[in-house]
């Protein structure tokens, strides 16, 4: 690594920290991240000399599965430690059909393309001026592409129009750009769910119940929308709108925490599009870790359908890049994916072994877990499990889990887990920027 290399990681590390919420992490932290990276094992050390360990947790998998009557002969397996030194696979440079690990891919090239603080801006302008409390003119929503624009995110904007005296809009809704609510792309249904969320009067059922889980004493916005619902091209608008506020998103690492946690298909959808799409996604990934596209093999960027296909050793090779990235800009990721101990989205009620960090993948005849797992012995140790088969998921859960539970009971769980596989604290605040 370069002297200038280093200072530009020290630069975008300080940076990117001091504006998201993060408390700034220690200079070292970022700059040693760079010397204790992992190391991809060869496929040679895990064909030759494969770890004994590694190699009889795989083995044992397969009986187990082989017990249930889960007889495909598709299943893939990737078992390394951080240093590289030691490795076992099964399958594990065959691209599989790889569920929701595709979403690691999504992450790594969101996180390159964009930086972990990067914020999506919905911009609110209007075509009139405030009389009283009743704004005379439309209120025009230019989305910016957020994808997590949910109904506390139009709550927090109809409170803010609030404080700045609009309580009325006599003229129509206006929803332009790329916006999205709920994860519902249809620009009138989205509208119609943007104009409801203005109106506490009108609440019932979701909305109602997302409110009532934030903060304590937040406002509910009474804005009245006394006009129509359009949508449309900015451009097409007639006179000259003045812009009243900037809503800025959450940072992306939480939106990408939020994904991967819930594997939320739409939000990974909404990312790859305005990556430039599948393909873009795959090379991302390919350039970054050095893996042949023959390996990562993507029709979209949430892995819904068989055609995704990711090998197990390029799933931890991407996990890895992942993690290379979240350190040189002050995380980690455990800040991008959900630890064991959370026991929530998709992980909840699993009996994976304290502090490992995972994604889990889905199909009707694919389970899948990616991730690392944290021991004494070998200290983090990565893995990729991608299994076959039309059977009960909670078996394939079961199997997956004996595979860490097996891992830690043979090279023990270290006293507390490693520094640079913990949550970073984090806090919102406001992300509404008023225009004076």
């Amino acid at each position: 690594m370069t002297m200038w290399s280093l200072v530009g990681a020290l630069l975008l590390s300080v940076s990117t920290q001091a504006l998201d919420g993060r408390a700034v992490a220690t200079v070292p932290n970022s700059i040693m991240s760079y010397a204790t990276r992992p190391v991809l094992a060869s496929e040679v050390i895990a064909s030759s000399t494969p770890d004994p360990v590694a190699k009889q947790t795989i083995a044992g998998m397969l009986n187990e599965l082989k017990q249930l009557g889960l007889t495909h002969p598709d299943q893939g397996a990737w078992i390394q430690s951080h240093d590289g030194t030691i490795a076992s696979g099964y399958l594990s440079n065959r691209p599989l059909p790889s569920a929701s690990l595709t979403k690691i891919a999504t992450t790594l090239a969101s996180l390159q393309t964009w930086g972990s603080n990067y914020r999506f801006i919905t911009k609110i302008s209007t075509t009139g001026n405030l009389v009283g409390n009743t704004l005379k003119g439309d209120l025009i929503i230019e989305g910016g592409g957020d994808p997590f624009f949910v109904w506390e995110e139009a709550i927090a904007i109809g409170n803010k129009l609030n404080e700045l005296g609009i309580k009325r809009i006599q003229g129509n809704l206006i929803i332009t750009g790329r916006f999205a609510m709920n994860f519902e792309s249809d620009l009138s249904k989205a509208a119609n769910f943007l104009r409801l969320a203005f109106d506490s009067s009108r609440w019932e059922g979701e909305v109602a119940e997302q409110y009532a889980t934030m903060p304590v004493g937040t406002p509910k916005p009474q804005l009245v929308v006394l006009g129509n619902v359009r949508v449309g091209a900015y451009s097409s608008l007639s006179n000259n709108p003045r812009l009243l506020m900037r809503h800025a998103s959450l940072p992306l690492w939480q939106i990408l925490k939020r994904m991967n946690i819930f594997s939320n298909n739409d939000i990974s959808e909404m990312l790859a599009e305005q990556l430039g799409g599948s393909q873009q996604v795959a090379a991302i990934a390919a350039n970054s870790t050095g893996m042949p596209l023959s390996e990562i093999r993507l029709v979209n960027g949430s892995g819904l359908g068989q055609a995704n296909q990711i090998s197990p050793r390029a799933a931890v090779a991407i996990l890895m890049a992942v993690h290379n990235r979240a350190q040189v800009e002050g995380l980690t990721l455990a800040d991008l994916f959900p630890m064991s101990n959370c026991n929530c989205g998709t992980i909840e009620g699993r009996k994976m072994p304290k502090w490992a960090i995972v994604k889990t993948g889905t199909l009707s005849d694919v389970s899948a877990l990616a991730g690392v797992v944290q021991t004494q012995q070998h200290g983090v140790v990565w893995f990729s499990l991608i299994n076959r088969g039309e059977g009960n998921i909670d078996d394939f859960h079961r199997s997956q889990d004996h595979v860490l539970q097996n891992l830690v009971a043979k090279w023990g769980l270290p006293k507390s887990p490693s520094p640079s596989f913990t949550e970073t604290p984090w806090r919102d605040s406001d992300r509404n920027e008023v225009i004076k």
